[in-house]
């Protein structure tokens, strides 16, 4: 993790050095091992060094290519170098020599702007062409590295954190309010809008050209959904899987500094440290660090046992956090800061501490199984298809065996199953089926006595403002979102693209960059994301195991107790009962006394009425997070002063005139 910044003045104008200095400087925290700057008439890059590799020990950036035309500065981690290499003929040193900006920059020399399909790894990086008069940059397959930019007529910048293109006087602090319209509504569907309406992210899997003509964005690489892997055994899946983990966490470890792992007790966190442990004894290094947090309050949160029979494995040095001495809104104005936007994931108060705590060990890597959900699937994609199909028999057989490892009745789900995709669908089909149902519920309520139900509206749909919800089209978006996939496959897809996990890998990478920590997801590798989504959905889910090809690899090296845990722990209880005992007082002021920051979005008493059942325990599971969604929303407005942009309020004014005529 390094920090790189850049300005493209389009008019030709010279880069003011000062004023890239001052980007350089803002992201001190991101590298503090070294910064420099190299600037050229109209163009300037710059970068902040933070030693994570061994070779990035002898890496100086931004680097000039041997013939003066190339420029680059990157924050990246290649992980095929052995092949790159290769292919490069860069045979006139030893590979432990080669730095891996030194790989990228070869990699345009010969490829040109190609290069990035050629590479795997988290990386962002910008290349100036001399040649060309153009500016070349690109991110990684899933946006573990960030990038932002600003663009005008006159200037185009770049930089991995917000703030630094704060710096630049030309660019304005104005609200986007369709990205806070997405937060509110927990429907992120634009991989690049910020909250700022005039910067912008580059999406991951994708390259963007700048010169004096305009951007041109190109899309390097994406997921095919149409492949199917097909091999002889249920062996030969999980040992294909093993070795393509394994080697996703292999690549992740190296490191010239201690490495540790984040460890919850979970599916994923459990097998990325069983096998980095396992490595760390085979090469000989150092005990693998382990960072956990405990819940002595809230035993529903606290997984400390599944993490004990781990840790009992031995060679780990464990470092454990009580997350209930700690308020959810720890170090506010920091984590604010560093954040840029909105902090939006309920549950990064236990990571930010845990990051600190990694640097105080020494400790610069952090393997973090963020969302291997996603990545193997849970394969409840492959019941929609076994009630699609009409296999009734082998869908109960699922369900029943499911509800079984969760200590549940099977019958009332399976029914439902039936239900939604059996019978709904044949009375939808035939008119006289419809107009029969119609009649027996008329008849069932007169006999009960019961009134015909009214329209329920979701939790966000009930407390934001309708006219915002219908400025910004939220039903609609919601409505296609929620549109059930009819195949396991689409379903996974779905998950892999959706734009939510870009944004949380970008929180997490601000978070951790606070404590100059680099982390590193193996779940997001791109040969192990493109191997789970080519199984047949009978490897994610069998037996009623979701995640099963995964659980049969991780045999003799997880626990048992961890390999086929069939529950999954919900931390909100955790999130919830720390905001009411540390900070109730600011929840108070902001909700209930002080809302003024918000009502331009939320129906003010609704928001009150929904608190209230919150604060009496009373509050359903999606108003507790729309609560959370509004409560993050308000603390960033009143600690940045930032306020609805003209835009915003114009667009406001013509809707509310052109509901009065």
């Amino acid at each position: 993790m390094s920090g790189i910044v850049g300005i493209y003045n389009l008019d030709g104008r010279p880069v003011e050095s000062e004023q890239l200095g001052s980007m350089v400087d803002i992201l001190a925290h991101r590298g503090p091992d070294g910064a420099d700057v190299w600037c050229s008439k109209s163009i300037g890059l710059g970068h902040r060094m933070l030693w994570t590799t061994p070779e990035s020990l002898l890496e100086k950036l931004p680097l000039v290519s041997q013939t003066g035309d190339l420029v680059i500065t990157a924050d990246a981690r290649i992980d095929n170098r052995d092949e790159l290499i290769s292919a490069l003929e860069l045979n006139d040193r030893p590979a432990e020599k080669i730095t891996d900006s030194q790989l990228i920059l070869a990699a345009y020399e010969k490829w040109g702007e190609q290069c990035p399909d050629k590479l795997l790894g988290d990386f962002a990086f910008a290349i100036w062409d001399a040649h060309k008069q153009q500016l070349f940059c690109a991110r990684d397959h899933f946006g573990v590295k960030p990038f932002y930019y600003y663009q005008s007529e006159q200037t185009f910048a770049f930089a991995t954190e917000i703030k630094a293109l704060m710096c630049l006087p030309e660019v304005p602090q104005r609200l986007h309010e369709t990205r806070v319209a997405e937060h509110l509504a927990s429907a992120i569907s634009d991989a690049t809008i910020t909250f700022y309406r005039d910067i912008q992210r580059l999406p991951s899997a994708h390259s963007m050209t700048v010169n004096r003509e305009g951007k041109f964005l190109k899309s390097y690489w994406s997921l095919d959904p149409t492949r199917e892997l097909q091999l002889g055994s249920n062996e030969e899946y999980a040992e294909a899987f093993r070795k393509i983990f394994t080697e996703a966490v292999r690549c992740r470890m190296r490191s010239a500094f201690p490495v540790g792992s984040m460890l919850s007790g979970g599916l994923d966190s459990s097998s990325i440290t069983c096998v980095a442990r396992q490595l760390a004894l085979e090469n000989n290094q150092c005990n693998l660090h382990t960072f956990s947090n405990i819940n002595e309050q809230v035993t529903e949160c606290d997984e400390s046992f599944y993490q004990d029979v781990v840790l009992n494995q031995g060679n780990l040095e464990t470092h454990r956090l009580n997350i209930n001495q700690i308020s959810p809104l720890v170090d506010l104005n920091r984590v604010l800061w560093h954040q840029d936007e909105v902090q939006g994931l309920g549950n990064l108060y236990a990571t930010w501490c845990q990051y600190k705590s990694a640097q105080e060990q020494g400790v610069r890597v952090l393997l973090d199984g963020y969302d291997g959900d996603s990545t193997v699937s849970h394969g409840t994609g492959y019941l929609i298809e076994l009630a699609c199909a009409g296999r009734w028999l082998t869908l109960a057989s699922e369900v029943r065996a499911w509800t079984k490892h969760l200590g549940q009745p099977w019958l009332e789900p399976f029914w439902a199953w039936v239900q939604i995709y059996g019978i709904n669908p044949l009375i939808s089909r035939f008119l006289i089926l419809r107009v029969l149902r119609r009649i027996y519920l008329g008849l069932l309520r007169r006999v009960l006595r019961k009134p015909q139900p009214s329209v329920k509206r979701s939790a966000w749909s009930s407390i934001l403002n309708p006219s915002f919800i219908e400025r910004h089209g939220l039903l609609e978006r919601k409505k296609t979102v929620s549109v059930q996939p009819k195949t396991e496959r689409e379903k996974h897809y779905r998950n892999l693209t959706d734009p939510a996990i870009q944004n949380t890998l970008e929180k997490l990478n601000s978070a951790a960059g606070a404590f100059s920590v680099e982390l590193r997801f193996p779940f997001w590798d791109k040969r192990l994301v493109e191997f789970c989504l080519s199984l047949p959905p009978e490897q994610k889910r069998n037996q009623g195991w979701g995640r099963m090809v995964m659980r049969r690899a991780m045999e003799g090296i997880l626990p048992q107790e961890v390999q086929w845990r069939g529950s999954k722990t919900d931390h909100r209880l955790s999130l919830d009962r720390g905001l009411l005992l540390f900070e109730r007082e600011r929840l108070d002021e902001l909700i209930l006394n002080n809302p003024e920051q918000i009502k331009t979005y939320v129906d003010i008493n609704a928001l009150q009425e929904a608190y209230h059942r919150f604060v009496s325990g009373e509050a359903l599971e999606n108003e507790t997070v729309i609560i959370w969604n509004v409560l993050s929303l308000s603390m960033w407005l009143q600690i940045t002063g930032i306020k609805a942009s003209d835009d915003s309020l114009q667009a406001k004014e013509e809707y509310i005139t052109s509901q009065v005529n």
